[in-house]
């Protein structure tokens, strides 16, 4: 089966949600369904950058592979390959993770 190839549109990106690490407390498990979303997620794809009215092109601060934190409203979800997937404004983002 073959992959799709995406590329984001201006400023625009592709987010994939990493998953946070379960941890129980107290022998209270909570269902997947009551669990909040992960506000993480790891920059799949970026489009070119955002353009000015007289057409110049300024570049994404955000590139490939950076692991971004995100509001908990922000992008909309999207399946390509039955895969989840978030497309954002790069103004969505609230900051880049450094590890």
């Amino acid at each position: 089966m073959a992959k799709t190839k995406f590329t984001p549109l201006h400023d625009r990106i592709l987010v994939r949600r990493l998953e946070e690490v379960e941890s129980v407390r107290g022998g209270i498990i909570i269902p997947d369904s009551a669990k909040e979303k992960p506000q993480q997620g790891e920059v799949i794809a970026v489009g070119k950058g955002k353009s000015n009215d007289e057409g110049k092109v300024f570049p994404l601060d955000v590139k490939a592979g950076d692991t971004i934190l995100f509001g908990k409203y922000s992008g909309t979800e999207i399946k390509l390959d039955g895969d989840e997937f978030l497309i954002m404004r790069e103004e969505e983002v609230l900051g880049i993770v450094k590890k």
